[in-house]
């Protein structure tokens, strides 16, 4: 399945969600599973992102409704990056 990087950014309101209650980052990952997207990696960062989500979808669809679903809540912002691995980057270029 192909991978994607989704990086996030808190609002005003998901920083109070996850001041009040930090579990809540596990309650969304069980949400984005049960929408058929797996959760490979999460790390939280500092910068000008909040979380890196390194995420295996079916297709761009599928990671299209959950960026759109996350989004919608008003707690976090998404930017979606799909990635290709380094040797099918290499092989893409050969061609």
């Amino acid at each position: 399945m192909p991978i994607y990087v989704m990086l996030t950014t808190l609002t005003s309101e998901g920083r109070k969600t996850l001041k009040d209650k930090p579990e809540r980052i596990k309650e969304v990952n069980q949400e984005v599973e049960k929408m058929g997207v797996r959760i490979l990696q999460q790390y939280a960062v500092l910068g000008p992102y909040d979380f890196v989500n390194i995420l295996d979808a079916p297709n761009n669809e599928a990671i299209s409704k959950v960026a759109v679903e996350l989004g919608s809540r008003g707690t976090v912002q998404t930017t979606t990056l799909p990635a290709i691995p380094v040797e099918d980057f290499i092989q893409a270029v050969k061609r």
